[in-house]
């Protein structure tokens, strides 16, 4: 255990940075999750800007690598496109 106060710090600092990391991705996956099975075209059609946009936010704090982002965001949006 560390024993030094600005270790003690960086380790609360980390908990709650890992807690909010895990819920923010927690939370986008679920939309993914709502997108793939979006009832209607139209439906997915509106969902997938904010999908895109949660994803992007994710890439932007370095909760997820740039690629995997543009690997999902080029999946669903192939996803809508397939549905009519």
């Amino acid at each position: 255990m560390a024993n030094h106060p600005s270790a003690l710090k960086r380790i609360r600092q980390t908990a709650v940075r890992r807690l909010r990391n895990r819920y923010q991705l927690k939370t986008t996956k679920t939309l993914i999750k709502r997108l793939r099975s979006a009832g209607s075209a139209g439906e997915a059609r509106k969902m997938l800007p904010e999908v895109v946009s949660r994803i992007d936010k994710l890439v932007k704090k370095n909760i997820i690598h740039r690629n995997k982002a543009a690997h999902q965001k080029s999946q669903l949006a192939r996803l809508v496109n397939t549905l009519s």
